[in-house]
């Protein structure tokens, strides 16, 4: 009997807190479903942490688990409001964009701070379908995904070349 109540309980949890989250997740906008970042990756962590303590524990009630919910979406949502009206807020939460290959040269600081080898610039290359001959740079960006360039007219503004320059 008392497992038949822990089952139930934590069936009508998980349905009120799908709905919820559905919903929060709604209001809170796209911004906290786009790719991510370092930092929306921990909140995403987070979140699922919330859900699946909330889902599982007797000693947590819906309604906390929710409220921790939307605090953390609320929270990223300011952070992301406050990244884009401030450079320092911004460098503070997110990477920039770092050159790893330009014009025909692996940049290997960068590389080694970045930890990256020259095998996974190539797998990257390969994987865009673009002719080795063609590429003029590739790009770590953000999310940790590479992008292979094959013209670099104005798409480079803000990457990291080196620790403290930035490439136009």
């Amino acid at each position: 009997m008392d497992q038949l109540r822990t089952m139930l309980q934590i069936i009508l949890t998980g349905v009120g807190a799908y709905l919820a989250i559905i919903l929060i997740l709604r209001v809170s906008g796209k911004r906290t479903l786009a790719k991510m970042n370092a930092f929306d990756f921990i909140v995403t962590v987070a979140l699922g942490s919330i859900l699946a303590t909330t889902l599982t524990s007797r000693q947590t009630p819906l309604l906390n688990g929710l409220t921790a919910f939307a605090t953390l979406v609320f929270m990223q949502y300011v952070m992301a409001k406050l990244a884009t009206r401030s450079k320092r807020v911004n460098q503070l939460i997110k990477s920039t964009p770092a050159l790893l290959y330009y014009d025909g040269t692996y940049l290997e600081e960068m590389m080694r701070r970045e930890r990256v080898l020259e095998i996974e610039v190539l797998q990257a290359i390969r994987s865009s379908g673009t002719d080795f001959e063609q590429v003029e740079a590739v790009v770590l960006e953000t999310d940790g995904t590479f992008s292979v360039l094959t013209s670099t007219d104005t798409v480079l503004r803000n990457v990291q070349t080196k620790k403290t320059t930035r490439f136009r």
